[in-house]
């Protein structure tokens, strides 16, 4: 249970910190890496925020039906 609320907040963070079609909160907080490295370290963020949302996603799925069977 305790690992399903810790996945569910880092899911959570995770798809806000990604930019979308407005560039949301991960437009100011990349802001600064555009600047420092370029837009490939922009890019290469959002692409570590996408894989990052997969793997947490399907580790969310995976602990609730785990749960399920477990209660």
């Amino acid at each position: 249970m305790v690992l399903l609320i810790i996945n569910a907040i880092a899911l959570i963070t995770i798809v806000v910190l990604q930019s979308g079609k407005s560039a949301g909160l991960s437009g100011a907080i990349t802001g600064g890496a555009e600047q420092l490295f370029g837009k490939q370290k922009a890019r290469g963020i959002d692409a570590v925020f996408q894989k990052a949302t997969i793997i947490l996603a399907v580790l969310f799925f995976i602990l609730t039906i785990l749960l399920g069977y477990v209660y």
